[in-house]
């Protein structure tokens, strides 16, 4: 019971850790593309209605892909249409520092936040608990209730109630461990909000 409270202890604890790490890249991806998009307003037309048009159209790509489930969408169509918008940013960004524009080095560093948080994003999203350690927890879960009920069976003391609680409060840590581990789906989700609220902004 001790090695199965440390596992269980260990599981939750990185698993909210993961969950964490995921909620902070989504802000921190929010806070990009909306530094990007401020810096596309200060640019003269006809590059800031396009660089304005393609960052929109990212930022709305983006929550759609978030709030679909994994295995709903070809991830790897998902990762080429981001990898187009950003070549058609870059060229745009180009075009304005050739023209001379006064805010090069804020566009530029912008464009560079919005290209790394896609990939810090991504990491988060992709790391998961190692499939050993979920067998060990599995494994330890089904030994330790064997364990209780064959003790309890040779002392004669069988205590129902105390075993069934015990079940079912292991039963939904497992859950809840599992369910942080999938963050695609499940009831514990990272909070789209704060693309929410850009996208929101960016359409008035």
């Amino acid at each position: 019971m001790a090695l199965l409270g440390l596992l269980l202890a260990f599981a939750f604890g990185t698993s909210m850790a993961k969950h964490d790490q995921r909620r902070i890249a989504v802000v921190q991806d929010s806070n990009a593309i909306g530094d990007f998009y401020t810096c596309a307003t200060l640019l003269k037309e006809p590059v800031r209605s396009r660089l304005q048009a393609v960052v929109r159209a990212y930022a709305q790509q983006r929550l759609k892909i978030a709030r679909e489930p994994e295995e709903s969408f070809d991830l790897e169509a998902a990762l080429g249409a981001f990898q187009r918008m950003h070549e058609q940013m870059t060229v745009l960004v180009n075009q304005v520092i050739s023209d001379g524009t006064p805010i090069a080095v804020s566009v530029t560093n912008t464009l560079n936040a919005v290209t790394s948080n896609q990939a810090a994003r991504l990491a988060a999203i992709r790391d998961h608990l190692p499939g050993s350690v979920l067998a060990l927890l599995f494994l330890s879960t089904i030994v330790t209730s064997v364990l209780i009920g064959r003790s309890q069976g040779f002392s004669g003391a069988s205590d129902i109630g105390g075993v069934l609680c015990f079940v079912i409060l292991v039963g939904f840590t497992v859950y809840v461990v599992l369910d942080l581990n999938r963050p695609d789906r499940g009831f514990v989700r990272v909070s789209q909000e704060p693309i929410e609220r850009l996208v929101s902004s960016m359409a008035n």
